[in-house]
């Protein structure tokens, strides 16, 4: 499928110029993919009701990205079909004094989902070996023995990445990762729009002219954690994301294909169950005739 050239090869070094940000397969414009993006969504709306009643294998989706590179609208587009008690996204931002305070996985791990349930992080506990690192000084605030902040803190820090989620893994949890690969230019042009539509303002933030100063370390950074995470249980995909609509297509379908890969049935019912299934039928049957 067109979907596995996303992929980043576990234990592979890859450079992000390797991958376009302006792909969109055969598409030729949004009308074009809109009829995909809506069977993909009722599919896996489908998969979902599954999942939820079987109670068994939690999802975890994973979205990280530069500003302005649309994880909002494909979280908002791509999830738009399902049922929210079996969905649930959280938005990570700079960490508070209590979450400071522990060790920097601890604020993921206690909104994983549930057994039966598809939690989306919106950014995650890669930003400890991305934007830290790109800010090395944000380490001193995380209270951290001295000894821990050395030239080996990143290898460290990739290597109980994987530990973790190999551990969610062998329990049933399946993760999918996202990194929506949107150009220098067309964040330029997206910020830029967020400033002449009022309707836009409030998107704002002074932070984000900040970091675009950053960018080559930001893409460096990035490049080592998809380098040294990507595995087999938690692959990393690289989504092209100049096109909004194009980079929607590409995660659902993504998305969609991986639940069709897991054993996903409803739950079955023994005998005892339905015999008093049966017995509830004829007694409301009953009440109804009357």
């Amino acid at each position: 499928m067109y979907i596995d050239k996303f992929i980043v090869p576990p234990g592979k070094k890859i450079k992000l110029a390797d991958y376009s940000s302006d792909y969109t397969h055969h598409y030729k414009d949004e009308s074009e993919a809109k009829d995909k993006l809506q069977e993909d969504v009722k599919r896996l709306t489908r998969y979902q009701d599954v999942l939820y009643a079987q109670h068994c294998y939690p999802v975890l989706i994973v979205f990280q990205a530069m500003d302005a590179a649309g994880k909002d609208s494909t979280i908002k587009h791509v999830m738009s079909g399902l049922n929210p008690q079996g969905c649930q996204v959280y938005s990570f931002k700079a960490p508070s004094a209590e979450e400071l305070s522990h060790d920097y996985l601890w604020r993921c791990a206690k909104r994983l989902p549930e057994r039966g349930r598809i939690g989306v992080f919106n950014r995650s506990y890669y930003e400890e070996v991305v934007v830290v690192r790109v800010h090395p000084e944000l380490l001193q605030k995380q209270y951290l023995p001295p000894e821990t902040i050395d030239d080996k803190v990143w290898k460290r820090r990739f290597n109980q990445i994987n530990n973790f989620e190999e551990y969610l893994s062998e329990n049933g949890t399946l993760i999918l990762k996202f990194f929506l690969n949107v150009s220098k230019q067309e964040q330029a042009r997206r910020l830029l729009e967020r400033l002449e539509k009022p309707e836009k303002n409030w998107k704002y933030s002074a932070n984000d002219i900040k970091e675009r100063a950053y960018w080559e370390s930001y893409m460096d950074a990035y490049e080592s954690a998809f380098s040294h995470t990507s595995t087999k249980e938690a692959p990393w995909y690289i989504i092209p994301a100049d096109h909004k609509w194009f980079t929607r297509v590409a995660v659902a379908d993504i998305i969609v294909e991986s639940l069709k890969g897991v054993d996903l049935l409803y739950p079955t019912l023994g005998d005892k169950q339905r015999a008093e299934i049966e017995e509830a039928k004829r007694t409301l049957q009953a009440e109804a005739a009357r």
